[in-house]
C-alpha cells in the first residue's frame, strides 16, 4: 500500500470540491435596470447612435451589469435571456437595438405614433465569457423614461455551458 498517494488524492479531491463550489455559486447572474434613476426626460435625438446607460438598477446579482457604461459582460459561458423595453411619445421616432459585441441581435422601432409608443423584444443567446451586451439608440431617434421605468433592460443566465 502506497501511503504517499493518499495525501495527494485528498488534495485533488479538495481542489475538485472547491472548483465545484465556485461553479455552483457563480451561476447566479441576473440584472434589471431602468433608464433614469429619478425624474423624467428623454434621451436623444443625436446625430449618431448611442449606447443607452441604465442608471436605475433594480438588481445586479453577480455584478455583471455596469451602470456607468450600460454594458453587461458575461462572466461565464452560458445560455442567457435578455429583454428590453423602449417608450416614446406621440409624433416622435424611437428605435433601439440589442447588441452582442457591437453586433445587432434584435431591435424595436416606433415611427411617430399617434399616442405614446411602447415596444419590447427578447432573445436567448449563447455567450462566451467576456461577451458584451448593450442596447443602442439609433441616430436621430429618442426614448422617454420617468419614475415608472418605461425604458428598461434586463438579462439573466439560464444555464452555464
Amino acid at each position: 500500500m502506497n501511503t504517499n498517494a493518499e495525501p495527494e488524492k485528498l488534495k485533488n479531491m479538495e481542489e475538485r470540491i472547491q472548483k465545484l463550489e465556485e461553479t455552483l455559486t457563480s451561476k447566479k447572474i441576473a440584472f434589471s435596470a431602468g433608464l433614469l434613476p429619478s425624474g423624467l426626460g428623454h434621451t436623444g435625438p443625436a446625430g449618431t447612435p448611442q449606447t443607452l446607460v441604465y442608471k436605475k438598477v433594480f438588481s445586479n446579482i453577480g455584478s455583471a451589469y455596469d451602470s456607468n457604461s450600460g454594458i453587461f459582460t458575461a462572466p461565464m459561458k452560458g445560455a442567457y435571456y435578455f429583454r428590453f423595453y423602449a417608450h416614446c411619445h406621440s409624433g416622435t421616432k424611437m428605435a433601439v437595438s440589442l447588441l452582442k459585441n457591437s453586433q445587432t441581435q434584435c431591435s424595436v422601432f416606433s415611427w411617430k405614433p399617434v399616442t405614446n409608443g411602447n415596444a419590447s423584444n427578447g432573445i436567448v443567446l449563447t455567450l462566451e465569457s467576456g461577451d458584451e451586451m448593450s442596447t443602442q439608440l439609433w441616430a436621430n431617434t429618442w426614448v422617454f423614461d420617468d419614475k415608472n421605468s418605461y425604458t428598461s433592460f434586463s438579462g439573466f443566465l439560464i444555464f452555464p455551458l
